[in-house]
């Protein structure tokens, strides 16, 4: 403890103080509850929402609605809920962190905080790290939800479930995932409750954003959410954005031609290793042998960025990325492993061409390299939840992060019972061979006596090589990593059998609690096991972060139970030899120990926290740094598809699109009027422009002396550009109504054309925002070098970034503007393909003579209401617009005006 803390006293245990009188006032309801049949409990669930509905505030029917929780659980899985486990809810309802210990109940912690936001209708998501917890605690936590008329769902990778009493699964392995019945995806986000995985959330939030009707989104509004196991979804999967993308066109030829061409490199002669930033480069040397082995003179002149890219991605592959540690090759394909899980990450791909790069050396199928679609990263995604909240037994150590990033505050949870396991200091050796036998030589000792023993690796070559030498000892152990993930639960559960060894890496089965004498132990079987001291947990190497230590340690001494825990690390461990002093070596090669002797010395252990809290630290500021630069498309995102809502939900997008129309009109024609010389008015541009806008007959249609007669003569007349943009605006309205009745008659259908409006106007969105992604992505790489240059990188990035999303609204409402009077609607098309999204014709149809006709005739018909009506707004919309484009200036990367789609300093701004 701290000497402030001693002063001042503990924070967290103040904070506590005051969520005391909740607890009690819960605890005091418990006779009432108690005594109320099924019906009346489960009627309770309509009394808080009557309450919720005349205006009562959540904390008004908190105690109840707490303590209504707590006597379903009693009910229906036997399970009553401590008071820390109803502080933990009440943390979580706060919208904060809970640490609480493993073992601790997490799972049953969150129902109260669940149900009680569950009640005000707006969908509750509880978040998860894998599919098999998902569907577990939904099915487990399943019936006291349905006690209390609450309905619960979960959606995994490919299906999605409600868990329902009344139906049973004959085929489902688990008692806890009998009632789940199978359901489409939008009909478990309906449930009051959704159970699911971060993946999948994100993924289904950015599909909701890709859809062509309404109907087909899944999720509602991101209300209230519980993330479990909040460290590793916010923090340690908070850099891989989710991607959603398409396979392009590029050959794959030159990454099996670069992965061939690297292998021929020497480390520190034809390129260089940064351990610490995970990076290699070329030596001056190395670009010379790249040049003559592609018979360039030079590579960064006539090869092009594309060769550069090529040669970076393979090399990086080649030196960088090892197989059974950073992926697996399994089934011909590369899958990915989680650094701080062991899991495979399958369907997941590194991006910029890297797996590409690996697939190459690996000798697999090389897949094409993908178009991003969509992406969106788990920090923004977590906050845009009206109200988040997190649990996890480690927390503490990332406290200043959480608070930073997701204004989320951390609360230490007491455990239940005193913790009585003891964590012993760390044993050093010098070398990775003698920290190996000397751990098989103490797992040996433990498991001769009938020891439970969990040891944990850092990787899955780490974790078979252990495997292996265990093995030529004799010792029968659980082999357990990312190629095993299947039997990942099973496994974990049984760690704690008598004479179990159990050899995992250092995240896998989380979520999943060991208990002491195995899964279904008989009372003797568990004294047997803790009379021998509980479970051991060995620690094989230190990791980067202290937090992943801790969680490794936290697998034993659950609920007050016996363990012991360790860690060996020796000075070929990463961390060390990354991170570490040069002065460590020195001190251990002086004391000329064998190598399987281990040194107990104050400087190494500090060493190692230094080091620990050096590269904690690093992430933290890599971290920070990305959700700048995130926040910026981010921005980019909420435009966008809340424009794409919109649209999704209009049933008359006729106004929004005139409007858009009218926008065009306006800035083309003050674009070639904007000079006081009359002389250099390009009335032919404006003709030629507003024919390309709506294309007619020009011998039938647009008069160029009529649009001359409008502009006036009197240069000086603000209001005749006025007028010549709200002539031009008419016949555009015109051509619209006209081009709304064909397709009306057509399909047979009134609203026809609001189909092909949704249609041109989603796909003008969906296409611009690819190549937008795909603009970001290129300015974010090279806007390091701006830093050469003495500018702030991430103040030329939100600038650039700027001129580009403006860029990109100008060319959606141009795409638009260009397409909607060139729909030709195919008679032939069955009428039902079409609004369902089918593919679209867009062709540039031939007018006749009578339907010109009948398009201008509707100028004439003025005397309706409602047409008086359209005509003031009409009226007012160009007086707008020409106020709003006098004399702007277009920038020279804008879109130029006339509408030929180029770049302004491209075309008219020569």
């Amino acid at each position: 403890m701290s000497l402030l803390s001693k002063i001042f006293g503990d924070a967290n245990e103040k904070y506590l103080k005051t969520l005391l009188p909740a607890v009690e006032a819960i605890n005091r309801l418990e006779p009432k509850f108690s005594a109320m049949s099924d019906e009346e409990l489960k009627s309770q669930t309509k009394r808080f929402k009557d309450e919720l509905a005349a205006d009562k505030a959540l904390n008004d029917i908190l105690p109840e609605a707490f303590a209504c929780v707590r006597e379903a659980a009693k009910r229906t899985i036997g399970q009553r809920h401590y008071d820390v486990q109803l502080v933990a809810g009440l943390v979580l309802n706060i919208g904060q962190i809970a640490e609480q210990k493993t073992g601790e109940g997490k799972t049953l912690s969150a129902t109260t905080a669940m149900y009680l936001n569950a009640l005000e209708g707006k969908g509750c998501h509880l978040i998860t790290v894998n599919d098999y917890l998902s569907r577990r605690d939904c099915g487990w936590m399943g019936p006291i939800y349905n006690a209390l008329g609450i309905s619960v769902g979960v959606i995994i990778h490919d299906a999605a479930f409600l868990y329902d009493p009344d139906f049973t699964d004959e085929n489902a392995r688990d008692e806890k995932l009998v009632h789940l019945k199978p359901v489409s995806r939008r009909q478990a986000y309906e449930a009051d409750i959704t159970y699911g995985t971060n993946n999948e959330f994100g993924f289904d939030y950015l599909r909701d954003n890709m859809v062509a009707d309404l109907g087909q989104m899944a999720q509602r509004d991101l209300h209230y959410a519980i993330v479990d196991e909040v460290d590793s979804i916010l923090i340690d999967e908070a850099r891989t954005p989710l991607i959603i993308s398409a396979p392009d066109a590029e050959s794959t030829d030159q990454y099996r031609q670069f992965a061939q061409l690297v292998t021929q490199l020497k480390e520190n002669e034809d390129y260089n290793i940064d351990e610490k930033m995970r990076a290699a480069t070329l030596s001056e040397a190395g670009i010379n042998k790249m040049e003559k082995m592609l018979g360039l003179d030079n590579i960064y002149a006539e090869g092009g960025m594309s060769e550069v890219h090529h040669i970076e991605q393979a090399l990086r592959a080649q030196a960088l990325f090892r197989r059974d540690r950073d992926y697996v090759v399994k089934d011909g394909e590369i899958i990915i492993v989680d650094e701080f899980t062991g899991r495979l990450m399958f369907g997941r791909r590194y991006s910029e061409g890297l797996h590409q790069a690996i697939e190459a050396k690996e000798g697999v199928a090389v897949q094409k390299e993908s178009r991003t679609l969509a992406t969106v990263t788990f920090q923004n995604y977590f906050r845009m939840y009206k109200k988040l909240a997190g649990m996890t037994g480690t927390a503490a150590t990332e406290a200043e992060e959480f608070h930073k990033i997701y204004k989320l505050d951390v609360t230490v949870i007491p455990t239940n019972k005193p913790m009585v396991r003891k964590d012993l200091p760390d044993r050093i050796y010098k070398n990775e061979e003698g920290k190996f036998l000397a751990v098989a030589a103490e797992v040996k000792q433990r498991h001769r006596l009938g020891q439970p023993v969990l040891i944990g690796t850092i990787s899955i070559e780490k974790n078979e090589l252990l495997g292996g030498i265990l093995a030529r000892e004799g010792i029968e152990a659980q082999i357990l990593n990312a190629k095993h993930h299947d039997k990942e639960a099973q496994i974990i559960a049984n760690a704690g059998k008598f004479g179990a060894v159990t050899v995992a890496t250092n995240m896998a089965g989380r979520g999943v609690d060991i208990k002491l004498g195995g899964e279904d132990a008989a009372p003797e079987e568990e004294r047997q096991v803790k009379d021998l001291g509980g479970l051991c947990i060995i620690g094989t190497e230190r990791h980067e972060s202290r937090r992943i230590d801790n969680q490794l340690r936290g697998r034993g001494g659950r609920q007050g139970d016996p363990g012991v825990s360790q860690f060996y690390v020796c000075l070929d461990d990463d961390l060390m030899r990354i991170f570490g002093s040069g002065r460590i070596k020195g001190v251990m090669e002086a004391l000329k120990l064998p190598d399987d002797v281990p040194v107990e010395n104050r400087m190494v252990s500090k060493s190692l926290e230094a080091a620990q809290k050096k590269v904690e630290g690093f992430h933290f500021d890599t971290r920070k740094h990305l959700v700048e630069y995130d926040d910026v498309l981010n921005k980019h995102r909420d435009t966008i598809y809340k424009k794409r809502k919109e649209i999704l939900a209009q049933t008359d997008l006729k106004t929004k699109v005139l409007d858009l129309v009218l926008e065009e009109i306006a800035e083309v024609v003050n674009f070639h009027t904007a000079s006081d010389d009359e002389k250099s008015w390009n009335i032919e541009e404006i003709y030629e422009v507003a024919n390309t806008i709506f294309p007619v007959l020009p011998q039938t249609r647009i008069k160029l002396n009529e649009i001359q007669e409008m502009a006036g003569t009197d240069i000086e007349d603000q209001s005749s550009r006025g007028r010549l943009a709200g002539y031009l605006y008419k016949l555009a309205v015109a051509v619209y109504n006209q081009t709304e009745a064909e397709v009306g008659r057509v399909f047979g259908k009134e609203n026809g054309f609001l189909d092909v409006a949704k249609g041109i106007s989603l796909r003008s969105i969906d296409t611009l925002w690819i190549e937008h992604l795909e603009a970001i992505d290129s300015l974010r790489t090279g806007i390091g070098l701006q830093g050469y240059g003495q500018r702030d990188p991430l103040v030329e990035y939100k600038k650039e970034a700027y001129r580009l999303f403006k860029e990109l609204l100008a060319m959606v409402r141009k795409q638009i503007v260009y397409s909607i009077y060139k729909v030709g609607a195919v008679s032939q098309m069955p009428a039902g393909i079409f609004p369902q999204g089918g593919n679209l014709t867009f062709v540039a149809p031939a007018k006749t003579a009578t339907t010109t006709k009948s398009a201008i005739s509707q100028l004439a018909v003025q005397n309706s209401p409602q047409q008086k009506e359209a005509q003031s707004r009409e009226t007012e919309l160009v007086e707008s617009a020409a106020t709003h484009y006098q004399g702007q200036r277009v920038g020279r990367n804008d879109p130029c005006p006339c509408g030929s789609g180029k770049k302004f300093k491209q075309c008219h701004g020569k």
